[in-house]
């Protein structure tokens, strides 16, 4: 991991390169770099940190030519340093080439081409395949066949790009898991990890596809498949502007993110639902049969699109009376699930790329099982390889820690759930009718929340150097704690754990101490004082208790220190409300303690890799 950009064609592709990794910063990375040719020669340049170091390497030491590669790293193998960033080169460094993934066997690999020789400088797995292809270009295989026998040798996830003085006219590249797209220009073309990169020259895009090898020169694009035959490529074009990737005002991409989610909804919901309360998914590509067959969904996602599944969990077993399972991708891949014909895999994921889920589709396609998912990002893998897709129109999400691409998540399981839930006759017209009043009045009452910013600035100031933090909620709150207590530690690096509050007195409450802060969601709903008890038991032992609660519970203000208060509605709804002050309260402790929001570190926005 983690970021890929390739340029061929008449301008400087030093430019071309630091614009691209530029819009490739949000993906998390920890050194940046490029490799040109110029003239017939290679020439590489890479820094350890920041882009702005590589900036300033390149203002000392340019790099002129007008085809060139370039990378930012998120380390797997060896520690952020000069040497194991990218480019890697060959022994005689006439070749370079980036490479987002693992190479699960680059240990043999590289034991094999030490044995032969072969002197390697870093300590990444990436750096074999630099020598492994430049062995095959030394044995007269053409560059396309020395990709393929490479890609041959191959355990691991990988896309690569490549160039060399032996073809200095073309770049090529493979892909086998981690995203690569191709941008298409008039008299030259680009290659990127995804379409952020791109729309600054261009929106005509292809996505490559596993098994595919890739020669890109100024005046086209050639595809072969694995077995070395043509593939026709299928041109797509990006509805997305580059003013979508600003910030604008805002001090950092997570907060204007934060406060674009009641327009997110609204527009959601006016694309979605008609006057008469008619719910429409374009992709859904499920008929009314087929959503009766199913019994049993099993919803596989990693981090915070786990958190939405646990909450479409709730929402497809109240409405809908299915059973649903709820797993963590990276377990369910592996445990060898008990899938039958009456069962739907459900993905969930903001990039729809994450390696971990992309794997859990594959397993269920394998066993014959349909495959609904969930994702932002229309073209993704995970988009093209389900057989029906709910697109969450979030627009491009560029903050690392996930803000609005949650709520979206949410969303999407409540409309999935509102029509669903009627076609099985469980919710009659009168309970649709409700259900999206509600959700219709969501945007307004986000705009209430995001108004009690100063509020939760300040209540931030008081807790920013605390070494630990407890969420606890209960129902469809449960997984807002958890969400809440993930946010907290991405981007602050305190220790935070989300909690179901009935279970504090089952081990978790003997770590409370005095003055350690509790946040609880505490609004009204059926386990109100349920939860009200547990957290009387935090206070009783010394802790400081946050309570995000209903607006007009005064009740609340005698167990709490601090109270956030937030309107009142529907219980399956409140999700969608309490997790926002929580948004804000990681943000501003963040800030306070001088984190670098938007990428945080030892984090990717897309992890393509186990």
């Amino acid at each position: 991991m983690c970021g890929i950009v390739g340029y061929i064609g008449p301008k400087d592709a030093q430019a071309v390169l630091m614009v691209g990794l530029e819009k490739l910063e949000y993906r998390g990375y920890d050194s940046a770099g490029i490799a040109t040719l110029h003239r017939g020669e290679l020439g590489v340049r890479k820094r350890e940190g920041k882009l702005r170091r590589l900036a300033d390497l390149l203002d000392n030491q340019p790099l002129s030519g007008r085809i060139g590669i370039g990378h930012t790293r998120w380390a797997t193998h060896g520690e952020p340093s000069d040497a194991n960033a990218h480019p890697h080169t060959d022994a005689d460094e006439h070749l370079a080439i980036v490479h987002n993934g693992v190479i699960e066997n680059y240990l043999q690999l590289r034991d094999e081409l030490e044995t032969a020789g072969h002197v390697f400088r870093s300590d990444t797995d990436s750096e074999v395949l630099a020598h492994l292809i430049s062995d095959y270009l030394d044995d007269g295989l053409p560059p396309e066949r020395a990709l393929l026998s490479t890609y041959s040798r191959l355990d691991g996830y990988f896309a690569l790009a490549v160039i060399s003085e032996s073809f200095p006219e073309t770049i090529y590249a493979i892909r086998q898991g981690p995203p690569l797209v191709i941008g298409l220009g008039e008299g030259e073309n680009f290659l990127a990890s995804d379409t952020n990169a791109l729309l600054r020259f261009t929106k005509r895009v292809v996505f490559v596809e596993d098994g595919q090898v890739v020669a890109l020169t100024a005046d086209g694009a050639r595809i072969i498949d694995r077995e070395g035959r043509p593939v026709e490529r299928t041109e797509r074009t990006i509805s997305l502007g580059e003013q979508q990737l600003d910030k604008g005002d805002y001090p950092h991409f997570m907060l204007k993110e934060i406060y674009e989610q009641p327009d997110i909804i609204e527009n959601v919901f006016l694309t979605r639902v008609s006057n008469h309360r008619d719910i429409a998914f374009q992709n859904l590509r499920l008929s009314p049969q087929q959503l009766n067959k199913v019994s049993r969904v099993v919803i596989q996602a990693a981090g915070t699109s786990w958190h939405a599944g646990l909450i479409g969990k709730y929402l497809l077993e109240q409405f809908v009376r299915l059973h649903v399972e709820v797993d963590v991708s990276s377990e369910f891949r592996y445990r060898n699930p008990v899938l039958g014909g009456d069962t739907l895999v459900m993905a969930i994921s903001q990039s729809g790329e994450t390696a971990d889920t992309l794997a859990g589709i594959r397993e269920a396609k394998s066993k014959f099982i349909k495959v609904l998912s969930l994702v932002n990002v229309e073209g993704s893998t995970i988009d093209r390889e389900s057989d029906a897709v709910v697109h969450l129109h979030a627009g491009p999400e560029i903050g690392v820690a996930s803000t609005k691409a949650y709520t979206a998540e949410v969303v999407a399981l409540i409309l999935l759930t509102t029509i669903w839930g009627r076609l099985k006759y469980v919710i009659d017209d009168e309970g649709v009718r409700r259900l999206l009043t509600e959700l219709e009045a969501v945007p307004a009452k986000l705009r209430r929340i995001l108004a009690l910013d100063g509020q939760i600035r300040e209540l931030a100031k008081q807790f920013y150097e605390s070494p630990v933090f407890f969420f606890i909620g209960r129902g469809y709150n449960y997984p807002t704690a958890l969400e809440g207590a993930l946010k907290l530690k991405e981007i602050s690096y305190i220790h935070a754990t989300g909690y179901p509050a009935g279970e504090l007195k089952h081990g978790p409450i003997a770590l409370i101490e005095k003055d350690t802060p509790v946040v609880a969601l505490t609004t009204q709903g059926p386990t109100y004082q349920k939860t009200l008890s547990n957290v009387a038991e935090v206070r009783a032992r010394g802790g400081r208790i946050i309570c995000i609660a209903t607006e007009g519970d005064e009740e609340i203000t005698k167990v709490a220190d601090h109270v956030i208060h937030i309107p009142a509605c529907a219980e399956e709804l409140s999700p969608l409300l309490t997790v926002v002050p929580l948004q804000l309260l990681s943000y501003h402790i963040a800030v306070l303690r001088g984190c670098d929001v938007d990428r945080p570190r030892n984090l990717a926005k897309s992890v393509t890799v186990e």
